[in-house]
């Protein structure tokens, strides 16, 4: 695994083969009615430039609460935040967001802005339900026989962040204008799995867009969303010529 993006000073984003394919892949997946548009991308988690000035804010921010209401940093989705690694947390959720969405700016949400998720089964249970079209999809384009979307997917994410070691944060939106709250979502879903042993953090998110709200440069002249050309490319790769 290689880091890629050198250019941003702050959390390094980590490259995999497994994850990219699957990531191109549900690019723009048409399940009939509604298209599927997903991103899945794992980031180390290491401070540094602006990363770090969005830290010493929050830090300092904690350090003012805890002198006028203690009690109100005793609690929250992340831990504690009297606690420097539940801040850390909170930091890596924040500064995730602002990777993955930078014509957002979530540096103003809070730990109340996020939930942990009670599991990793529950978690699995809805995405896997949610893709179920998408899986099919998937086998009739990749050829049958091949390895199922969600089988293939759980193993790429097991090999980059180790399920069993996450905590799992889902983000709750906020307001108009947030990726999240787009008109034309049928459904959508976002997950963090960040791995503290490890300093790793993936994130996973999914809509499904309305095809009558898509935008019309997406589709081709039989109505129909193309894949990009990188999940392309990546099947190429993985064939022997």
């Amino acid at each position: 695994m290689t880091t890629r993006r050198d250019a941003f000073d702050a959390m390094k984003f980590l490259e995999d083969i497994a994850l990219s394919r699957i990531n191109a892949f549900l690019n723009h997946v048409n399940v009939g009615d509604y298209v599927v548009q997903g991103q899945l991308e794992a980031y180390s988690c290491k401070l540094a430039g602006i990363d770090k000035k969005l830290s010493r804010s929050l830090e300092q921010e904690v350090v003012n609460m805890m002198a006028t209401s203690p009690q109100s940093l005793s609690i929250s989705p992340v831990g504690p935040l009297t606690d420097s690694s539940a801040r850390k947390t909170l930091i890596y959720l924040i500064l995730t967001l602002n990777h993955m969405y930078p014509d957002y700016d979530f540096s103003n949400l809070r730990a109340h802005h996020f939930t942990k998720e009670e599991g990793i089964s529950n978690t699995k249970v809805d995405i896997d339900s949610l893709l179920l079209e998408s899986g099919k999809v998937w086998e009739a384009n990749v050829g049958a026989g091949v390895t199922p979307l969600l089988e293939e997917l759980w193993q790429a994410i097991n090999d980059v962040i180790c399920l069993i070691d996450c905590d799992v944060y889902t983000y709750k939106a906020v307001s108009e204008g947030d990726p999240f709250c787009d008109e034309g979502n049928l459904w959508s879903f976002n997950y963090f799995f960040y791995n503290r042993k490890l300093k790793r953090i993936l994130y996973f998110s999914c809509r499904a867009v309305s095809k009558t709200q898509a935008c019309d440069s997406d589709v081709d002249s039989e109505g129909n969303f193309p894949f990009s050309n990188d999940y392309e490319d990546s099947m190429m790769d993985d064939m022997d010529i």
